[in-house]
């Protein structure tokens, strides 16, 4: 009650800081404690909610596994999702609230990827139109810990940033985790990044594999002199688009000097468009 007061202007770090400790300290603390930070975050007050959403946040940065396994299943999810949904409390919830619990959710997604029930919440709330885009997290924002993570994630090649990560974890002081919070965010950031150029990176060299596999179809087809003029016009744009797909691809593999795997992928896509563009303008081009 003390930790999520709504008369109180600013965080109460002390009594955050205890409720954390009960919660490691009791074996059933996790459980008893979403129980009751799950009716905080539905008051009515928006001042009580949005405490009760900062103690949460505390006690994913500092109670461990046990706390992650427990806020990760459906029973409390689904109490979060009814603060969002028009159904339940979203009618009267303030759009404060509502847009600290949407971003809640979405961190922790990008924080526990391997935890599926999180995933399918917040893709069933983005189906129903209740989360029309994922929200951009605020510098200020107190995310998860990076751990569990995903492979290759910046702390694991960082180990200075991670060990200044895990100094300013264990502190007390709220200038402390505030650091740490835009060290995450920070980190957060290029992993996006690292995710972002791994899904251009896909969908060029799919896109290159697709439309060399069509040209090589229609180019045996033009050297046995059966391809309709239609198919002669899909030929042509199908050069054309592959031209244009040559400085992607150059572009990607600048972003990929330092991953070898992506960079021989992107090289093979290279090699498969030079070789196809070649063929078309010894065949067709050059007639």
């Amino acid at each position: 009650d003390k930790a999520t007061d709504p008369s109180m202007p600013e965080e109460n770090w002390e009594c955050i800081q205890r409720f954390c400790e009960r919660v490691n300290a009791d074996a059933e603390g996790p459980l008893f404690a979403l129980r009751l930070l799950a009716h905080k975050i539905q008051s009515p007050q928006e001042g009580e909610a949005l405490h009760a959403l900062t103690v949460l946040e505390t006690c994913v940065n500092n109670c461990g596994d046990r706390f992650h396994s427990e806020m990760a299943k459906f029973r409390f999810l689904n109490e979060l999702i009814k603060v969002l949904s028009p159904k339940y409390y979203g009618i009267w919830s303030s759009e404060k609230v509502k847009s600290r619990v949407t971003e809640v959710i979405f961190s922790w997604t990008v924080w526990f990827p391997q935890e599926v029930k999180i995933q399918d919440a917040y893709q069933m709330l983005k189906k129903q139109g209740i989360v029309k885009e994922d929200p951009k997290l605020p510098e200020d924002k107190i995310l998860p810990p990076p751990s569990p993570r995903p492979q290759n994630s910046i702390f694991d090649t960082d180990e200075e940033k991670s060990k200044l990560l895990a100094r300013l974890l264990k502190s007390r002081h709220p200038e402390d985790l505030q650091a740490a919070n835009r060290l995450i965010q920070s980190v957060l950031r290029e992993e996006q990044e690292k995710s972002a150029q791994a899904s251009r990176r896909a969908s060029a060299v799919s896109e290159v594999s697709e439309h060399v596999r069509h040209m090589e179809e229609l180019l045996q087809s033009y050297h046995r002199q059966e391809l309709s003029p239609g198919h002669q016009e899909t030929l042509q744009a199908l050069a054309q688009r592959c031209e244009r797909l040559r400085p992607l691809l150059f572009r990607l593999a600048s972003e990929a000097v330092a991953d070898e795997e992506a960079l021989a992928e992107i090289l093979q896509a290279n090699d498969q468009l030079s070789q196809a563009l070649g063929q078309y303008r010894q065949l067709v081009a050059s007639q």
